[in-house]
């Protein structure tokens, strides 16, 4: 009988070890969740006195500016606007840029248009390129960064056989201009 007791008094011992991780995991776990809660609950009244306190004045707010006036929108409008004088200059500029992408271009078709009632002359470029597709689009935004008065009112590919890198393409900018100092 001595043995039986001595066998349950190892068995309860060996329980009591392998439970003794268990409700020390559960310990800790107690004492985080203790210490999470004291320290959220000051940062919660934190939070709804801040919630609490009411909105500034709408007179404490910032405006927005009032809008421009049309006189000075117009004014902006026309300072936007290229020279007529130096129009040439601007075609010259967009063959530079089509040689930069690696195109090819040889010539092209110019119109000159003069809008009394605005004041606004136009010179529309006719420019037939020929290279890749990427070059092509690379060319037309580098030439619309360089040109802030230009529009691109017309593109259009073309390519004789599907197998053909090159790519025919013909764009037509156009210029806004003033005639020299308004």
């Amino acid at each position: 009988m001595k043995d039986l007791n001595l066998a349950g008094l190892l068995l309860r011992a060996r329980l009591r070890v392998q439970r003794a991780p268990m409700v020390c995991l559960a310990s800790v776990l107690l004492l985080a969740a203790a210490l999470a809660w004291a320290w959220l609950l000051p940062q919660r009244d934190k939070q709804q006195a801040l919630l609490a306190r009411p909105l500034p004045a709408p007179a404490a707010l910032v405006t927005a500016p009032p809008p421009p006036s049309a006189n000075e929108n117009l004014a902006e409008f026309y300072a936007t606007l290229g020279e007529k004088r130096h129009a040439e200059q601007q075609v010259g500029t967009l063959f530079a840029l089509a040689a930069k992408s690696g195109l090819s271009l040889h010539q092209g078709e110019y119109k000159f248009n003069y809008d009394k009632a605005s004041r606004v002359a136009s010179y529309q470029i006719l420019l037939p390129v020929k290279g890749g597709y990427q070059p092509i689009w690379q060319f037309v935004l580098r030439a619309l960064a360089a040109v802030p008065f230009a529009s691109l009112d017309e593109v259009s590919f073309r390519r004789e056989n599907i197998a053909d890198l090159q790519v025919e393409a013909k764009l037509r900018f156009t210029l806004y201009l003033k005639e020299g100092q308004q």
